[in-house]
Parts: structure tokens; C-alpha cells; sequence
């Protein structure tokens, strides 16, 4: 595969993000470790100031150390080593774990030397509820030990984790940001899959319809000179379609062939001083000679202006709109091209006669490939493309271009420029 930039910045951006991850889970394990180590200290002091009051009670001293043991995370053995009221004892730890704000459920026993039993306890629940107990099976009788009584926390590593909450949700939105991430990329991947494949299939399709069509231009061309043809009108007719609908053809391949440069970024643009009125004219007049039906174009133009830009460009975009504009304005078209100056700005409107656009449908027509729904749809020629290679000339030239429906019929197309210069008088 091609290490290109795309695949250097996914790389890295992937890197990146699950390096997040892995910090964060290693901040959730030492956190937990803390909470863990945190909540068994309490419960050792808890249960070392229990074991002090029940001394306190029997009016004797501690009489062994290390009388608190650890038998695993949830469950722990105190060694009294002397006799106890097993009434009070509920009390002492109730009040000793509400003292250190230790809110955990517990249940616990104490073990009956005479009868060599375990006494089972209540379950205390976190509000501090009284209940049965819930497991019996988890305190074990302790063969070293006469006097000891043992609790178990059944919700430790619940707790645990819900003291985490905050960090939980944290790594949950990192999560949900990789997600995110791959998915975005996945579908930037097909989506430039498909457009490689676009422009394979844009750059090969142009190639082939090229050659044959330059062959059957020169053929046609050659044939129109010829004696058969000129004496023959019926002939000659048949041949200046072919001519014209090969140069319609040849029209919209180099349209498609702009957009895919466009597309590749290998389209660039050279500006030069240009006159504007001379261009405008040219356009009027070849757009005249391209329709055979009635039409009108004015240009309208208080002075002579010169601007900076690609002059093939230039002409192919007024060509574009001024085409388009006499093709939706139906039988009689009254095109009008003003050239005027506003807000120090060179503003060119093509205004037609046609029947207007949708509001619904005006914020789409510069996209490629879109065309207006028309009854008269299947009359006119077209791929949609030729406002899309519009409004990408006027981007390339920094112009703003719009468009917006007459009050009373057709549309207005408006640029406007912004390096210019005034010219003498015409």
C-alpha cells in the first residue's frame, strides 16, 4: 500500500488516540489500587477501634497484636482474645463505620466457644438497614481463635468501582471518540476508494470518446467540402448534424475532463489583464450563432473595464451561463448581461426570462452532478456539471457567485469581482 499522507496521518491519529486509552486505563488501575488500599485502611481502623471498646467494656488491655487479619478483600477476622458482649457488638461496628463515613454493606458473625459454632449476625446495609443475613457460607470457623468475630463486605469491588464512576465515564467517551474515529475513517477510505475509481473511469472515458471523435470531426468536416455533399441538401444536412452534435459531444467531454481536474487538484489557473466587454461580446455572438430560435441578448455596461483572470476559463464560465440561461427561457429568450459597479466591486448579473427555480432546489445547482427537476428535462441536453465547473472558476478567482429567482420571471446570476480597474469610457 502506498504510505501516503492520508495513511501517515490515519497512523498517527490511531496512535494517538489509543495511547489516550492505555494512559487512561493505567489511571483507572492505580486508582482502583488506591481506592482498594484506602478502603482497607478504614476498615482497620474501624474495626482496631472496635476491638478498643470491647477491651474498654471488659476494662483490660490489649493483650496480643496484629489482632485485625485480612482473610481476603471482603472478609476479615478480629481476634478478641477475651470474652465480649455479642449485643453490642452490631452497635460498636455500626458506629465506628458511620464515624469514617465507610458507606458499605456488611454482615457479620461471632463464634460460640461452647458450642463451637459461628453465630450468625445481620446484614447491614449500606443506608444502614437491618436484614437477614444473605451468606451463611462465608464465614468459616477459625481453629486458632476462641474469642474473634468475623464481618464480610459483600459490595467491595462494587464499591470500588462506582468510587470510579467519574473515571469510567471518561475512558466510555474516549471510547465512544475511537469509535468515532475509525468510522470516520473507514468511510474516508471508501469514499476515496470511490473517488479514485471516479476519476479512473472519468480520465479513461474522456480518452476513448476523444479519439474517435476527433476522427469522426475530421471525417465530417473533409465530407462537407465534398461535391456529392454540397449538391445534395438532404446529404449536407445530415452532415452538419453529425458536425454539431460531435462538437456538443466534445463540449461536455471537456466539461467532464474539467471537473475531474478540478477534482485532482490539477487544474491551476493563469490571470492576465483582461478587457471585459470584448469577451462578453464574443460570447453573445457565438451563443447567437449556436441557436437557431428567436433570442435576445443585450449588454448592458456604462464603461469599460479590466479584470484579472484566466481568459480561457473566464469565457467558458459566461459561456456556461449564458447557454444555460437561454435553454430554460423557452421559446423567445431576452437575456440580459449588466456590468456595473457596487460597493467598490465589479458586479456582472446575467439576468433571463425563463421560468425560475424551486427555492427549495436554489441551494443544490451548483452541486456537481445535480440538475433542477424540469418537465422540458428530456428536451435539454446535460450532465450537471457545467454550474459545478462555474462556481469552481469563481472560487479559484476568489469571486462570489450567486443566484436567486426575479420577482416576475427567470433567475439572476450574479459575480462579483474584485480585482479590476476602470478603463476610459466606451
Amino acid at each position: 500500500m502506498k504510505f501516503s499522507r492520508l495513511n501517515s496521518v490515519i497512523i498517527i491519529g490511531l496512535l494517538a488516540i489509543v495511547g489516550v486509552i492505555i494512559m487512561q486505563l493505567l489511571l483507572i488501575d492505580n486508582a482502583y489500587k488506591l481506592e482498594k488500599k484506602e478502603t482497607e485502611d478504614k476498615i482497620f481502623f474501624a474495626l482496631q477501634d472496635v476491638l478498643d471498646k470491647v477491651y474498654r467494656d471488659n476494662h483490660s488491655g490489649l493483650t496480643v497484636s496484629n489482632q485485625v487479619i485480612k482473610q481476603s478483600e471482603e472478609y476479615y477476622i478480629v481476634n478478641v482474645n477475651d470474652e465480649f458482649e455479642n449485643t453490642i457488638l452490631e452497635h460498636y461496628l455500626k458506629e465506628e463505620f458511620q464515624k469514617i463515613k465507610l458507606d458499605l454493606a456488611f454482615e457479620y458473625a461471632v463464634y460460640n466457644c461452647s458450642s463451637n459454632q459461628m453465630v450468625y449476625g445481620s446484614y447491614i446495609s449500606s443506608k444502614g438497614e437491618k436484614e437477614p443475613l444473605k451468606c451463611k457460607n462465608c464465614f468459616v470457623k477459625h481453629q486458632d481463635y476462641t474469642y474473634y468475630f468475623a464481618i464480610h463486605f459483600p459490595e467491595m469491588k462494587q464499591s470500588h468501582f462506582k468510587n470510579l464512576e467519574q473515571y469510567w465515564v471518561f475512558t466510555g467517551v474516549l471510547l465512544f471518540v475511537l469509535i468515532i474515529y475509525v468510522y470516520s475513517i473507514l468511510l474516508m477510505l471508501k469514499q476515496k476508494k470511490y473517488t479514485d475509481l471516479q476519476k479512473d473511469f472519468i480520465n479513461n472515458m474522456t480518452h476513448e470518446f476523444k479519439t474517435p471523435l476527433s476522427s469522426i470531426l475530421i471525417a465530417s468536416t473533409y465530407c462537407k467540402d465534398q461535391p456529392e455533399i454540397k449538391t445534395n441538401s438532404k446529404l449536407a444536412r445530415y452532415n452538419q448534424i453529425i458536425i454539431e452534435q460531435s462538437q456538443k459531444l466534445n463540449q461536455h467531454i471537456e466539461r467532464i475532463l474539467y471537473v475531474a481536474k478540478t477534482e485532482s487538484k490539477q487544474m491551476t489557473i493563469e490571470k492576465t489583464p483582461l478587457k471585459l466587454l470584448p469577451i462578453i461580446e464574443l460570447v453573445k455572438e457565438n451563443v447567437l450563432l449556436k441557436f437557431e430560435k428567436e433570442l435576445t441578448i443585450s449588454i448592458v455596461s456604462q464603461n469599460e473595464y479590466q479584470i484579472q483572470a484566466d481568459a480561457f476559463h473566464f469565457y467558458n464560465v459566461i459561456y456556461n451561463l449564458v447557454d444555460n440561461a437561454v435553454k430554460y427561457s423557452g421559446e423567445r429568450p431576452n437575456i440580459q448581461l449588466l456590468v456595473s459597479e457596487e460597493n467598490s466591486k465589479l458586479t456582472l448579473k446575467i439576468i433571463d426570462n425563463g421560468m425560475g427555480i424551486p427555492e427549495r432546489e436554489l441551494p443544490f445547482v451548483f452541486d456537481k452532478f445535480y440538475r433542477v427537476a424540469r418537465e422540458d428535462s428530456k428536451e435539454i441536453e446535460g450532465f450537471g456539471i457545467g454550474l459545478a465547473y462555474v462556481k469552481k472558476i469563481c472560487e479559484m478567482h476568489h469571486w462570489q457567485i450567486s443566484i436567486h429567482n426575479n420577482q416576475k420571471e427567470g433567475i439572476t446570476v450574479t459575480i462579483i469581482i474584485h480585482e479590476y480597474k476602470l478603463m476610459n469610457n466606451k
